[in-house]
């Protein structure tokens, strides 16, 4: 068998898989279509070169091709569904369907493809449909590329981070943070209305002027009694990653750092208000903030610098 055969063997053994995996991807089916056909057409120019896992090779020419498309997308500012979304199910509700369908399929990919040049099954494209879900697409839409492919790769497609990174130009470690910071994203829905994000800073201000004057009782009324901190292990002198729960503990521990809250300012990271520590021109710590019903309820504090590098952050005025 000559090397195009084999390829095209493959590739058609795989055509079903790569096209939910860029649908997945792109929102639309489509570009779904296209990302397949330009992948084939890579693949073609190319050659195998001493390939030894075709199924994982074929997937990284679809995410490669799926990456560009969305950069350039993002780039236009196009919209990326196929027609307008009135009424989205809850996301959670989406993100639910299509983890009951990878795990129906027993953590692997959909079945083999149609013959060469056929349709795909309508009853597989049902069921794509239904396990992506409109909601979940919208969401998908506002991570950046590189988030959506390392949340699509591993979540849906169970893809190791190893295999990710380097599609993405990152390092897993790397990967794997855009992919929790892509999934706590979709868990809760799209970004919140200016309203809820202005509300949201005031209470992560209020947090901040309490800490910096090591005022215990003001720290306490912006806490969640049931609050958790959490801090990677470049942010202590120890070199351990802390976690503390329960608002007076985390009190204590933000009445002790009083001097480093004196040197952060208010920010953005990823759009939602933080705390922003920087030295020397350099962004070295950030605190991000969960908030619910006014009250702090989690706090993550990140020094690590292949972390940092992951996130979008933003300095603000006062």
């Amino acid at each position: 068998m000559d090397e195009r055969t084999w390829l095209m063997q493959h590739f058609e053994q795989d055509r079903a898989r790569l096209r939910a995996v860029a649908y997945r991807m792109l929102g639309s089916h489509g570009e779904a279509d296209d990302a397949v056909q330009e992948a084939w057409l890579r693949i073609d120019r190319s050659g195998t070169d001493g390939v030894e896992n075709p199924a994982a090779w074929l997937t990284t020419v679809v995410a490669r091709v799926c990456l560009n498309m969305l950069r350039s997308r993002k780039a236009r500012r196009e919209e990326s569904f196929e027609g307008h979304v009135e009424h989205a199910a809850h996301v959670a509700h989406a993100e639910q369907a299509a983890h009951a369908e990878h795990a129906r399929r027993g953590g692997r990919a959909p079945g083999a493809a149609d013959a060469p040049g056929e349709a795909a099954d309508p009853e597989q494209e049902a069921v794509l449909s239904d396990s992506v879900g409109l909601a979940l697409l919208v969401v998908l839409d506002t991570l950046t590329p590189a988030e959506r492919i390392a949340f699509v790769l591993h979540d849906m497609f169970a893809v190791p981070f190893d295999e990710i990174g380097p599609m993405i130009d990152r390092s897993p470690v790397a990967a794997r943070q855009l992919a929790s910071r892509a999934r706590r994203r979709v868990k809760e829905g799209a970004r919140p209305p200016e309203t809820d994000r202005a509300r949201r800073r005031r209470v992560v201000e209020a947090f901040l002027a309490a800490s910096r004057e090591g005022d215990f009782d003001a720290l306490l009324a912006v806490l969640d009694p049931e609050v958790v901190f959490r801090a990677d292990a470049a942010t202590v002198p120890g070199g351990t990653p802390v976690m503390l729960r329960g608002a007076r503990n985390v009190a204590k521990g933000a009445s002790a750092a009083a001097q480093r809250a004196r040197e952060s300012v208010p920010g953005l990271v990823d759009g939602s208000p933080a705390l922003v520590r920087v030295q020397e021109g350099r962004v070295s710590l950030v605190l991000t903030f969960t908030v619910a019903d006014d009250l702090i309820t989690g706090i993550e504090a990140i020094a690590e610098p292949e972390r940092l590098h992951t996130l979008d952050v933003a300095v603000l005025d006062g």
